[in-house]
């Protein structure tokens, strides 16, 4: 492979496996802790106290939609819905937590961006060969 030589579709393929199980990773775990650890009533406090509208129920479902959409992603299954719903998710993490904190870690939006972005090239790509949707596509007889 040179330098600047356009990439296979096996490199591709390759790079998109490693982003949809990275980026998986790390939802499903923010989604567990939320389902987990802290429970729907304290993420639906946490949201409340951070003026985030209908708390009751967005809470828990933000965590049910990272970690279900976490286990997809790591799967690459149905990889460009839950792209573009965990972007929208942290779309609304930047808005209603993040911005006021500047943009580096811990409390800015650096990687809360850094999700959005990968969830949003996920969205636009979809899982690439190595996942279940172009398993999926393969046995329909149709490209990924």
């Amino acid at each position: 492979m040179a330098l600047f030589d356009r990439p296979t579709a096996r490199q591709i393929d390759l790079g998109l496996a490693i982003l949809h199980v990275i980026a998986g990773v790390i939802f499903f775990a923010h989604g567990y802790q939320k389902v987990f650890e802290f429970g729907f009533s304290g993420v639906a406090g946490f949201f409340g106290q951070i003026g985030v509208p209908a708390s009751g129920f967005t809470g828990p479902a933000i965590g049910i939609l990272e970690l279900v959409g976490g286990l997809a992603l790591i799967l690459g299954l149905f990889t460009r819905v839950f792209g573009f719903l965990l972007a929208c998710d942290m779309l609304g993490a930047i808005f209603f937590v993040h911005a006021k904190g500047g943009f580096f870690v811990p409390k800015g939006i650096e990687f809360v961006m850094a999700l959005c972005a990968m969830a949003i090239t996920l969205g636009i790509a979809g899982g690439g060969g190595f996942s279940v949707d172009a398993i999926i596509a393969r046995r329909r007889g149709s490209a990924v």
